[in-house]
């Protein structure tokens, strides 16, 4: 059986140039021939909204040429409208066409990042980047993240690249950089410190302050309104029972049929999830950084009040982790990185996205319900998994095994 893996493994690389040709293929056609596949909603929020900036307006904007039920507000920092204010002067379809090119780059480098962070090995070269990108491409995430123009993937870049470089300084302004564009990355931090990386944390809250600074400076109006009326507004971001948000609290208000919000429900359960992930990294060794890294991130999308499918960029640099990491050769492995592919190919959230009458509506039948907490059930399971799996085959002397790689100067 070894030997037919191997067999099969080997034709794969040999074809991957030829599927990853075929699949951006693919995905221009379901860019100009689907209803969805360039509407690029998101980016025009990027684009159109930023261009308010210095009319005094930008929270104000709305884009509702594609989403009449939704009208979308420009929900970002100020500091985000200052970094995508350019693009509003070039065409928007060159904007468009410009970001899905470089949107499909940055998962090819997440890919690369990925796989120098679990170490050498077969897979771990060109071709096997391009079977995972031709893969990832057709993750729901990836899917909606090149249907709507999304940032993630980006932010996911930035956040491995302050994971890889050992440079404190480097990190920290990534991560902070990040956190300024989308307060999500600030989670980051917490990668910094379970590393012990004390220098990087700091230097990345440092950073942040710096965008703050910034945005009072150049666009005091705008910054005064987000920080201290719109910060933490989930109902301005969206509507938390839609099945597109995959976070805890998603997941719990769809099976109670009413947003639970930060209450008594949701705080158990997110001491759960918060348990089963320090249980999890304790089991890591310390040179796991992507191990680490994906259990911060994931920690990050449970407890944010909405985590979009297009925020779940993380599955792919986690696959690669549970195919080829240090525990890949652990019973379940497989199972699992099966269960995220299959749950984010077939689009379990776009299916049932079908059903529910409006993304308002929370209630819905149990059937649905259940089956719209795929993500939040595959979070837990993950982490479980990691403590349970990663404690037996953890060499003496817990997180201080040899390291697999460094971090690049």
């Amino acid at each position: 059986m070894s030997e037919v893996r191997r067999s099969a493994g080997r034709t794969l690389l040999a074809a991957a140039p030829a599927l990853f040709v075929i699949s951006l293929i693919l995905r221009v056609v379901w860019t100009v021939a689907t209803p969805n596949g360039s509407n690029w909603v998101d980016l025009h929020v990027y684009v159109d909204g930023s261009a308010r900036l210095f009319s005094g307006d930008l929270y104000d904007f709305t884009y509702s040429e594609e989403t009449p039920d939704f009208p979308l507000p420009f929900t970002y920092p100020p500091f985000a409208a200052l970094v995508f204010y350019p693009l509003h002067f070039l065409p928007f379809p060159v904007v468009g066409a410009a970001w899905m090119i470089a949107t499909i780059a940055a998962l090819y480098a997440v890919v690369r990042l990925a796989q120098g962070m679990v170490g050498s090995g077969p897979w771990s070269g060109h071709r096997a980047a391009l079977l995972w990108t031709t893969v990832g491409l057709w993750t729901e995430s990836m899917r909606t993240t090149l249907d709507y123009g999304q940032v993630n993937v980006f932010l996911v870049l930035l956040a491995m690249l302050a994971a890889r470089s050992a440079r404190w300084w480097l990190s920290g302004a990534l991560v902070g950089v990040a956190a300024g564009v989308k307060l999500t990355p600030a989670i980051t931090g917490l990668y910094f410190l379970a590393q012990r990386r004390w220098a990087a944390a700091a230097f990345s809250a440092v950073a942040f302050a710096a965008t703050v600074a910034i945005s009072f400076l150049l666009v005091g109006s705008a910054a005064t309104t987000y920080f201290t009326t719109l910060l933490g507004d989930a109902d301005r971001i969206g509507p938390v029972g839609s099945v597109w948000n995959q976070s805890l609290r998603g997941a719990l208000s769809r099976v109670a049929g009413q947003d639970v919000g930060q209450g008594p429900v949701w705080l158990v359960a997110a001491a759960v999830v918060l348990a089963a992930a320090f249980l999890a990294w304790r089991t890591l060794a310390r040179d796991d950084r992507l191990g680490t890294l994906v259990v911060v991130s994931f920690v990050g999308l449970m407890i944010s009040p909405i985590s979009w499918s297009h925020h779940w960029v993380w599955v792919v640099p986690m696959s690669i982790w549970l195919m080829h990491g240090p525990l890949s050769g652990a019973p379940g492995a497989r199972v699992l990185a099966g269960y995220w592919l299959v749950v984010t190919l077939i689009g379990v959230p776009w299916i049932l996205s079908f059903e529910q009458p409006s993304i308002w509506d929370i209630s819905r039948p149990w059937p649905l319900a259940l089956a719209g907490s795929v993500y939040a059930v595959g979070t837990l399971a993950l982490f479980v998994w990691i403590a349970v799996v990663g404690r037996r085959v953890t060499s003496p002397g817990g997180r201080s095994r040899p390291r697999a790689g460094r971090p690049s100067r």
